[in-house]
């Protein structure tokens, strides 16, 4: 997450999916204000898991830098831009309790 708060990354959220997927423990998603902002976003993200010994798996997206994803394991992280995001709308996919409320109608 400090790499997300030192870009200045708008509004990260972390999501818990370990109950809806065994790809991935967990899956954080933000925002960039720009595709530069994105690309420069998910290259400190790469950077401080070199750093912290974790090699990423994959990353996807950043010729475009509308959404950049980093395969981090057990961690995923996407940053896009705003309107992709809302496109898109992950947390509300990946929400455990929106799920679970969902399966409860």
């Amino acid at each position: 997450m400090s790499a997300l708060e030192d870009m200045k990354a708008v509004n990260p959220t972390v999501l818990d999916v370990r109950a809806l997927t065994d790809i991935a423990d967990t899956l954080i998603v933000a925002s960039g204000n720009s595709d530069r902002h994105v690309r420069s976003i998910a290259d400190r993200v790469i950077e401080y898991s070199k750093k912290a010994g974790f090699r990423p798996m994959g990353v996807e997206g950043e010729r475009d830098g509308e959404w950049v994803l980093v395969d981090l394991h057990d961690i995923i992280v996407h940053v896009m831009l705003p309107r992709v995001r809302e496109f898109y709308r992950l947390e509300d996919l990946w929400d455990v309790s929106a799920a679970a409320r969902e399966s409860a109608k």
